[in-house]
Order: structure tokens, then C-alpha cells, then sequence
């Protein structure tokens, strides 16, 4: 559209031209004694118009021969910018490739032509982040190649490359660099020192996801689960694994958390310090409790952990593994041993009131028999265990029955059954 309205135009002008060109009768009138020359007004008009257009040529062909210095200048300027930035390109992909000696060299290539450029007065308006990035990649390669003299050299350099930057590629570069230098230190396994390069960054930069990836990482390998817990549990907020990683992860850490303390008191200090839905993982609370009694700690304290779980125990459809529900049946058992504990007669009632609800289930009448046993209902117990040995699935329950079999039967004074309970105890 727009061109068609520019050519209708050209078309307007050259119908007014060529019309008061036809109509127009006036003379130009020029005297040289001792004589007068008319000339056509439309001539006169003509000749200006053509003298106007040659001196406007004339020097528009002056100013670009003037220029010529300045654009071979920009030229050759251009061409060792595009071969700077090609060698930059090759080191970044023999890097990717493997091929780090030969990423070393192009990148160090950057320096070099870089520098020429400085020399001879053509300054980059990005030359300082060519340099650092230049030097960041020397310091990857050196890295690869466990050159670390090299890799901390340029490392400076790269540092104070960026120190030399504006304001906003300043704090780019190094930060970049700074991260770069954790996950180093990390990949030479020390740890310590990569959480201190860590910490050193802005608290915006540390709430990054890639530190805290590396600091989760730098955590678990310095033997800090509680830090890697907090690191974890933040990153599953953001959504950094999927849901079934990321309890997973939150799961092994605190089970090697569990390992670093030796006293109930610790372990009860570990308990305090989980989140609620940390407290609801079923093989958790299990882990948790068995060390906790273990170590000496208060079943009436484990107990009062165990119960916020106990309906999902009885839920169904079955929502917890084989194993979490064995475990835990596990640590109830153990936190029950108590018969004279003011709430056990509770809990008793509790277990009884859901084996009859589920008859069938083996975990539900081992648990109801052990707990029976404590609280001298031999008969009952008995009975309960007859039936749970039929059905447990775990070598280790199934064990304790017969075990608990074979000593009610001595009670009973019925060596024969308790000898062919021992037997079967020893044959799981």
C-alpha cells in the first residue's frame, strides 16, 4: 500500500512539473555589455537544479574518500573482532567435545587477539567480558586436565576481569565465576572448601537453584545432613526433583542424619528439628523411634510419635509399602514392651480394636499378640500368634513370633511344642 501511494505521488509531481512547465511564458534576462541574453525561465530552473545535484555528488564523493582510512580501519577491526569471537566459539565446543587441550589453546587465542586489539588502540565495547569468559574457559580446560595452578591463574584473572565491568556485568560475571569455582572445589572433593565459596555469594545468589544444587552436594560429601536436609527440603519447594525424588532424598538424609547421633537426647533433637511432613513419613517415624529406644530413650515420648500415624496404618486401600508397614509394626511393638506405662492399657484396647477390624491381617494380630504377651493375656496371645506365623511376610517378625511362641510354650510347660517353636525360629 505504501508503495502504491509513493508512485501515485511521483505520478502527481510529474503531471505539476510537466504542466507549469507548458504554462509557464517567463524569461531570465542576463546582461554582459554590451550585450543581453533571455534565457527560458524553465531552462535557468533546470541548470540550477543540475549545478545544485553535480555539488552535492562532488561532495558526497569528497566525504567518502576522506572516510576511506576510518572504514578500512573498522574493517580490520570487524575482521579480528570475528576471528576473536570464532575462537571463542571453538573453545566452547572443543570443551563440549572433550577435547580439552584444544579448548585451552582456542580460548587462550581469545586472549591473545584481544590483546593485540588493546595494543593497537581498538578497544571492544564487551572486551571485558571476552576476557573473563576467555579466562573461565582456560580455567574449565585446566580443570579437566587436573591442572589446578593453572585453573586458580585464571581464575584470578577471570575475577579481576569482571571487577573491570559495569555495574551490570560486573555482578554477572562474578557470580558466574564464583559458582564455577564451587563446583571445582566440589569436583575435587573438598567439600568444606566449596561451602565456603558458597557462603561467600549474595544471599539472592545462594537461593539460586544451581547453588543450591552444588550445596546440597557440598553438604552430603562434608557429612552435614542437617544442612543438606534444609538444602533438600528447599529445593523440593521449588520443585527442583519430582515428588517421589525429592521424599526420597529428604528420606536417605535423614536416615544419615540418624547415623551421626548416639544418645536419645540427639535423636530426640533430630526429631525436633523435622518438618511436619517430614514427620509423617511412616519409615521415618520408624527409623526414629528404634534408634530412640534403642539408645535409652522414653517410650511414653516414642508413643506419643507413633500416634499421628497409626490411622493411616489401619487405611484402607493399604497407602504405605510392605516394608514402611513392617517397620513401623516394628516400632510399635518395641515402644509397647512397657505394660505398666500409664496409657498402655489405652493402647492395648487401641491394637485389639483394630485386629478385630482386620482379622486377616498379619501384621495387625502379631502386633495385637506381642502386646497381649506384655500384658500376661497368654491365652489370647497365643492364639494370635499361631495365626500371625501363617501369614508374615518379613523373615525378622516372623522370627519374634515363633520365638514368642516357643517361650509361651514353656510357660505351659510344653517342651514339645516349644522345641518344634525354636526349631522353626531358627529355620527363618
Amino acid at each position: 500500500m505504501r508503495a502504491a501511494l509513493w508512485l501515485l505521488s511521483l505520478f502527481a509531481l510529474a503531471v505539476a512539473g510537466a504542466w507549469l512547465a507548458g504554462h509557464n511564458n517567463g524569461t531570465v534576462a542576463f546582461f554582459l555589455s554590451p550585450y543581453r541574453v533571455d534565457v527560458s525561465l524553465n531552462l535557468v530552473l533546470l541548470v540550477l537544479g543540475g549545478v545544485v545535484l553535480v555539488v552535492v555528488l562532488a561532495q558526497q564523493a569528497l566525504s567518502a574518500l576522506l572516510s576511506l582510512p576510518k572504514q578500512a580501519q573498522r574493517w580490520r577491526v570487524q575482521q579480528k573482532e570475528r576471528a576473536a569471537h570464532a575462537a571463542l566459539l571453538d573453545a566452547i565446543s572443543h570443551f563440549m567435545a572433550g577435547r580439552f587441550l584444544r579448548a585451552r589453546k582456542a580460548a587462550q587465542t581469545v586472549l591473545d587477539k584481544e590483546a593485540l586489539l588493546s595494543e593497537a588502540g581498538m578497544n571492544l565495547d564487551h572486551a571485558v567480558s571476552l576476557r573473563t569468559v576467555a579466562h573461565i574457559m582456560v580455567a574449565e580446560s585446566a580443570h579437566a586436565l587436573q591442572d589446578k595452578g593453572l585453573r586458580q591463574q585464571h581464575l584470578d584473572q577471570a575475577l579481576l576481569q569482571a571487577n573491570q565491568a559495569d555495574a551490570a556485568d560486573r555482578q554477572t560475571l562474578t557470580e558466574g565465576a564464583q559458582l564455577r569455582a564451587a563446583r571445582w572445589l566440589l569436583d575435587d572433593r573438598d567439600a568444606q572448601a566449596s561451602l565456603a565459596q558458597l557462603k561467600a555469594l549474595s544471599p539472592a545468589v545462594g537461593r539460586r537453584m544451581v547453588a543450591m544444587r552444588l550445596q546440597l552436594k557440598a553438604a552430603r560429601l562434608a557429612g552435614q545432613p542437617a544442612q543438606a536436609l534444609d538444602t533438600a527440603a528447599l529445593l523440593a519447594k521449588h520443585r527442583a526433583f519430582t515428588p517421589e525424588a525429592a521424599d526420597s532424598l529428604v528420606r536417605s538424609l535423614i536416615m544419615q542424619w540418624l547415623t551421626h547421633v548416639h544418645d536419645a537426647e540427639a535423636t530426640q533433637g533430630v526429631w525436633n528439628a523435622l518438618s511436619p511432613a517430614q514427620r509423617n513419613m511412616p519409615d521415618v517415624v520408624a527409623e526414629v523411634v528404634l534408634r530412640f529406644m534403642a539408645q535409652g530413650g522414653a517410650a511414653s515420648v516414642a508413643r506419643q510419635w507413633l500416634l499421628p500415624l497409626w490411622p493411616q496404618l489401619l487405611a484402607l486401600p493399604v497407602e504405605w509399602t510392605a516394608d514402611q508397614r513392617v517397620r513401623f509394626v516394628r516400632a510399635l511393638e518395641v515402644s509397647l514392651a512397657d505394660a505398666e506405662a500409664a496409657d498402655a492399657r489405652q493402647w492395648l484396647a487401641r491394637v485389639e480394636t483394630a485386629q478385630q477390624a482386620q482379622p486377616r491381617d498379619a501384621l495387625l494380630q502379631y502386633l495385637s499378640g506381642m502386646a497381649c504377651l506384655r500384658h500376661q493375656l497368654w491365652g489370647k496371645s497365643h492364639n494370635l500368634l499361631a495365626q500371625a506365623v501363617k501369614g508374615l511376610q518379613d523373615a525378622e517378625l516372623r522370627r519374634r513370633a515363633w520365638c514368642a511362641l516357643a517361650e509361651l510354650a514353656e510357660q505351659r510347660q510344653d517342651s514339645v511344642a516349644a522345641t518344634q517353636a525354636w526349631k522353626q525360629a531358627a529355620q527363618v
